[in-house]
């Protein structure tokens, strides 16, 4: 009994050492590389259970495996507890969940399949899940293991023709390759001579990579016409004046105090953060709003400009006409949508609005609307508008009068999904601009981690991103993936720069996450044998099985 609660204590310290692992690999940490060795302590707990049937079975891996996921996920995220404590925790507690799933269906079809099927398995199971995470109702993506080299950009430069999920892939295989070297050593004894060609086969899928990305990112040459951008940080704090504490006048005038002393007649665009300007402004009464009327006076003195800023917004619907299901009563006879939405103004005055489509769960949309709305009441309230937002379906993209520059617009969250942002560049965008507000997690890893991420866009699409935050960061990226002029936490500021609005379309935005539908497609196969397999053993053993 006391060998098998040894035996016990370093399962609970392998597992927990996996996520600390993954957190240290983490942005901002920076310490990218140690993701090629992260599954591996949990792999000895796979391989331990796999080989003592007789003590443990798939709980015990499941429970195992939890604590790994739940490990990263607290070290990681534990930032979210700023904006609610009950809404972090349910966050930690689910995506913990659905990874321990994904890994415990491994340790499952390794068991009926045979160890190489199962490892194989695991590749495509892993990556299927973190796609699937990206498109489902409870999308969380922040975890995705691509995401883990948005701090050295160096390493990831063929992200253009794969994207984000390229990388996911890349960090599971070599934690395999490298797991069974290790076992090979460890447990079954074996030289290092006799294992030297599956140390060269692991050698080369970290090294060869890395020297392709290196060689990318040094000749490289960014392409495009040149936009000069003027991006505004005013700072206001986002729990004591931005939803009521400052007058939206006030908001708006520091603003324009701060752009004035960047912009001049050859200025581009001005970019400023979301909901920048809070007071809720009814859609189809735009032009009527004082703060609109500031903003239109003021761009007089520069004929040239066209800006970019958030807004919150509301969209009234008249009667008889279709209501989605972020719908809100306004009386009895009326409804409206709220939304967080992106403004653009043109050279000439013209207004056209984009509407945040990827919502922050809890926050902005109560997921599965049709039977969860009841319960939009409890939404987080981040100040403004709480409850299911409204969104939109395609992306706009806005454009210049002259039609030399597209812009993307991504509002603060939607910046982490790779094949959404793709697909303004699918619709022309030349320029991404993401405007956020990411004082909501005070100075913690979350607002780094959230800018790390924009990085990667820049390289899958090769396009130059301006990004304005309410705080820190603002920064332009490089169509590279560098961060230029970042920004201060917590200090008003105004950058500006030329950038360049590059018009070729990368393999990757053709494509899209062909290697996650892929291994999407695979990983059903591989589930639909395993349960005909699960169940012929049954019934065989029920003496139900006909031959």
């Amino acid at each position: 009994m006391a060998n098998f609660k040894m035996k016990k204590i370093y399962l609970i310290l392998l597992s927990i050492l996996s996520g600390i692992l993954f957190w240290l690999a983490w942005p901002v940490n920076g310490l990218a590389p140690l993701l090629f060795v992260s599954f591996i302590p949990l792999l000895f707990v796979e391989h331990f259970i796999s080989e003592n049937k007789e003590k443990y079975n798939w709980w015990n891996m499941f429970s195992y495996s939890y604590l790994t996921f739940l490990t990263w996920n607290l070290l990681t995220t534990w930032w979210i507890c700023y904006a609610s404590f009950a809404g972090a925790a349910l966050a930690f507690i689910f995506n913990s969940l659905f990874m321990a799933v994904v890994f415990t269906v491994f340790h499952v079809t390794k068991k009926r399949l045979g160890n190489i099927q199962g490892y194989i398995a695991f590749v495509f199971y892993w990556v299927a899940f973190e796609y699937l995470h990206t498109e489902w109702e409870l999308s969380w993506p922040w975890l995705t293991l691509g995401n883990g080299f948005a701090s050295n950009v160096n390493l990831v430069q063929w992200y253009e023709f794969t994207g984000v999920f390229g990388g996911s892939l890349w960090v599971v295989v070599t934690n395999i390759l490298f797991f069974i070297i290790l076992k090979k050593i460890i447990i079954d004894k074996k030289k290092i001579k006799e294992i030297t060609v599956r140390f060269l086969i692991a050698a080369v899928v970290v090294i060869a990579p890395v020297t392709i990305s290196n060689i990318i990112y040094n000749n490289y040459t960014e392409k495009g016409n040149i936009a000069s951008v003027v991006i505004v940080q005013p700072n206001i704090d986002p729990y004591n004046e931005k939803f009521g504490g400052m007058a939206y006048d006030e908001q708006l005038k520091k603003l324009l105090s701060l752009a004035k002393t960047k912009i001049d007649t050859n200025t581009d665009f001005l970019v400023a953060p979301e909901t920048a300007i809070a007071e809720g402004i009814w859609e189809n009464e735009i032009d009527n709003y004082e703060s609109i009327i500031t903003l239109k006076s003021f761009f007089k003195q520069y004929p040239g400009l066209n800006t970019l800023i958030g807004i919150s917004s509301y969209k009234h619907y008249v009667r008889g006409e279709k209501l989605p299901n972020t719908a809100r009563k306004m009386n009895e006879e009326e409804y409206y949508d709220a939304y967080n939405t992106a403004m653009f103004i043109d050279n000439k005055e013209n207004i056209r609005l984009y509407h945040k489509s990827k919502l922050v769960i809890g926050v902005e949309k109560i997921p599965f609307p049709a039977l969860f709305k009841p319960f939009e009441k409890f939404a987080i309230n981040l100040g403004g508008t709480t409850g299911s937002l409204g969104l939109q379906k395609e992306r706009t993209v806005f454009k210049t009068d002259d039609g030399n520059f597209r812009i993307a617009p991504a509002i603060c969250y939607e910046s982490i999904y790779g094949n959404f942002i793709s697909k303004y560049v699918a619709n022309g965008a030349n320029l991404i601009f993401i405007i956020t507000n990411d004082g909501w997690w005070k100075d913690t890893p979350g607002y780094r981690q959230h800018c790390a991420y924009a990085r990667l866009r820049t390289i899958e699409c090769r396009r130059s991103i301006a990004r304005a935050a309410n705080t820190g960061i603002s920064c332009f990226i490089n169509q590279k993936g560098d961060v230029q002029q970042p920004t201060k936490w917590w200090t008003p500021a105004v950058i500006k720069q030329n950038i360049l609005a590059n018009n070729e379309i990368t393999f990757y935005v053709k494509h899209g996450d062909y290697i996650a539908k892929f291994s999407s497609v695979v990983s059903c196969l591989i589930l639909l044998l395993l349960i005909f397999i699960i169940v012929r053993i049954k019934l065989f053993k029920k003496g139900n099985f006909i031959n």
